[in-house]
């Protein structure tokens, strides 16, 4: 009887990365594991833990880590919390930020259906405190998306972090086979969407996986749709299967096809594009652009202030 399991490809040389570390990823991995918490830098396996956590960027995991979704391509543990939280997150995660010198960070979290407003407070909450502890650090979140529900993510944008996320993953017709029922396309639009109504002047970003199946059609229509709802930063990465539990890889995109969606989608007015096999939505190339973008408009927002009191 024939397998209708799919070999597994080989990865080709340019996606070939050295095992995390260096000693500022020793002692972040240490301090992190004392205090409890999650990053999704090790959650889901990123490959690029090491140069990230020895630059001054990291990506905290909110709420525990179990997620109460289960996406096909996802590492991430999932189950349910029984409405576990830990209410002193917001101040560890504070603390911590306070002893890695970082310059951005990065919060995310699990899905929680099992909590009645999903975490969105805590969430809020955690940007309050470290905004109020570090107010010269740049805060982006990368959300999940509510349920749509349009209070939930004015809630967060009203703890005014400078740049939220969420990200449509793939493009339409795969949404199904990629994400959980739960989650799908026009709903992760309605979030960056109802960002933008609530306060035009935060930055939206979304991030698209390759190599799942995609038809070039199909990522160019996304690409519209982000712009027609003044999405700033797109990312593209290659999808890379965790286990064999998870979706296989259809094909390994090739780092020239990935400077040519870096140029269509600059040419269709995206604020900042970054795209190669091993990017990741909160990569650093992007947060090296939005401290340059973020910190250029803080300045002239002071001379104005100063302009004002003179």
């Amino acid at each position: 009887m024939e397998s209708n399991s799919k070999p597994r490809t080989a990865k080709p040389e340019w996606l070939k990365v050295r095992a995390p570390s260096g000693g500022e990823y020793h002692k972040i991995k240490g301090m992190l594991s004392s205090l409890g918490l999650a990053t999704v830098c090790q959650e889901a396996r990123c490959p690029n833990i090491s140069e990230c956590w020895g630059g001054g960027t990291a990506t905290f995991m909110l709420m525990g880590e179990v997620c109460t979704r289960g996406c096909k391509f996802c590492a991430v543990k999932t189950g349910n919390p029984r409405g576990k939280i830990d209410e002193m997150e917001p101040e560890k995660v504070g603390y911590s930020i306070s002893q890695m010198n970082l310059e951005y960070v990065v919060l995310t979290s699990v899905d929680r259906d099992d909590l009645p407003d999903q975490g969105a407070n805590h969430f809020a909450r955690t940007i309050k405190t470290i905004k109020k502890f570090s107010p010269r650090l740049i805060v982006e979140v990368l959300t999940p998306d509510f349920r749509g529900e349009r209070p939930l993510v004015d809630l967060l944008v009203e703890a005014q972090p400078d740049v939220f996320a969420h990200n449509v993953e793939t493009v339409e017709r795969l949404q199904k086979k990629v994400r959980d029922p739960r989650a799908g396309y026009a709903q992760s639009l309605s979030v960056l969407k109802a960002v933008k109504e609530k306060d035009p002047s935060r930055y939206t970003k979304t991030s698209l996986m390759l190599g799942l199946g995609e038809e070039d059609p199909e990522v160019l229509q996304t690409l519209k749709d982000l712009r027609s709802i003044d999405c700033d930063v797109v990312t593209f990465g290659q999808y890379l299967q965790p286990t064999e539990r998870h979706l296989k890889v259809e094909k390994y995109v090739t780092p020239e096809a990935f400077k040519k969606w870096q140029e269509i989608a600059e040419s269709m007015g995206f604020l900042y594009v970054a795209s190669g096999p091993l990017v990741r939505s909160s990569y650093r190339a992007g947060e090296f652009f939005m401290k340059g973008v973020i910190n250029k408009n803080r300045l002239k927002e002071q001379e104005q202030q100063n302009v004002h009191r003179s």
